[in-house]
């Protein structure tokens, strides 16, 4: 792996405008993600601390490439929890570590001025596509075979979700990663939350909760949709009528 242009060796970065730099806009669309989930005051008052503070050795692409690892480890602990559930803690320490290294990834490339926004774009998002589907497959071990139709249909829910995003890239040049006040931070939180409960409660609520969570993730999903095919038929016609003009 080559290393990084350190344009910020030459240039260190000024903290007075780190907020600019790291959640501005961009020249590339991709790099610049909208979210507007609940917890974001929070999570951009944690980067301007760590931010600072990450040791100059550890590259973007450093935690770029640590998802597939979280991503593997967590098929490998969800394999253990189908004997012992307690295995699942360990799970959750894997989402918080995926967390860490995915939401700073970027930052931290943004905040040196080091480069790599559209490998970091593709590479982010291939690994958090397999990071999805190493919880799904976890799932997959804890339950009886013939759940496997639920969780598949889970997944293709929660794969249109990623699906819509990137078309209203290509669409619109915004990258929105959270729907309503619900981004991927909450998202996380929330499979904690239901892994503890796994723990303390057995597997027999998960799998009474799939088809639930198939059938409303597909109504929202109809939801969005139907508000996004709207948006982009208001700005054809509007660019239509400006042509005319």
């Amino acid at each position: 792996m080559q290393r990084e242009i350190a344009a910020g060796s030459l240039n260190p970065p000024d903290i007075g405008d780190w907020s600019a730099r790291v959640y501005g806009q961009q020249e590339f669309a991709g790099a610049g993600k909208t979210n507007t989930g609940l917890l974001v005051p929070l999570e951009r008052r944690l980067a301007r601390f760590v931010l600072p503070r990450v040791p100059r050795w550890v590259e973007t692409y450093h935690l770029t490439l640590l998802t597939p690892v979280w991503s593997m480890l967590i098929v490998v602990f969800s394999y253990l929890a189908a004997r012992d559930l307690r295995w699942l803690w360990m799970v959750n320490l894997m989402i918080v570590f995926h967390y860490f290294s995915d939401h700073f990834d970027g930052k931290l490339g943004k905040f040196r001025n080091t480069g790599l926004r559209k490998w970091g774009f593709y590479m982010d998002h291939l690994f958090d596509y397999g990071f999805l589907c190493s919880i799904l497959i976890g799932y997959s071990f804890l339950l009886p075979q013939r759940a496997i139709f639920n969780i598949t249909l889970v997944l293709c829910v929660f794969s249109a979700f990623m699906f819509h995003t990137f078309l209203m890239l290509a669409a619109t040049e915004e990258f929105k990663v959270s729907f309503s006040r619900f981004g991927p931070t909450e998202l996380r939180i929330l499979l904690i939350i239901i892994n503890a409960l796994l723990v303390r409660f057995g597997t027999r609520g998960l799998k009474g909760a799939l088809p639930w969570v198939a059938g409303c993730g597909t109504v929202a999903l109809v939801l969005l949709a139907y508000r996004a095919q709207k948006k982009l038929w208001q700005s054809d016609m509007r660019a239509k009528q400006a042509d005319c003009d």
